[in-house]
């Protein structure tokens, strides 16, 4: 298993971050200004975007893992690989939809609530999205410190 960072074309690894952010014109909000790294196990299993909001601060914009290898570590060992790799981070932040799965890996990784942005979902995409077959209102904001 290898971890890399991605400094050419970022835009060859969109299918894979489409799974996470549907909207292609809200993963080019962020994916130039933040890194992005790609973790192959015998082929790219998972992905990351992450930025630096500030010092010590930095934000998860996107996270996603291939659908046949959910449940299989890849995103955990992701998320500890960016604190590593990032030992000024004091607070990693992620927004999701309000779905209890993602919510519940989070959790496990650590991470707890931190605050909410009302109808962010609705006012900043072009159709209605859905997770777990819930419709996505609200973005939770969580928040792990180090």
């Amino acid at each position: 298993m290898n971890i890399r960072k991605i400094t050419g074309d970022k835009k060859e690894y969109i299918d894979l971050l489409l799974l996470a952010d549907e909207q292609e014109s809200m993963i080019d909000n962020y994916l130039e200004r933040g890194e992005m790294f790609v973790l192959d196990d015998n082929g790219v299993k998972a992905e990351c975007v992450i930025t630096r909001e500030a010092d010590g601060i930095y934000e998860l914009k996107n996270i996603a893992v291939m659908p046949d290898c959910h449940r299989k570590g890849y995103g955990k060992r992701m998320i500890e690989f960016l604190f590593s790799h990032y030992s000024d981070c004091k607070t990693m932040f992620v927004g999701t939809g309000d779905c209890h799965s993602i919510l519940s890996f989070y959790n496990t990784c650590g991470f707890t609530e931190s605050h909410r942005i009302k109808n962010f979902f609705i006012d900043n995409y072009d159709h209605p999205m859905f997770e777990d077959g819930k419709q996505l209102v609200d973005m939770v904001y969580l928040k792990r410190e180090r």
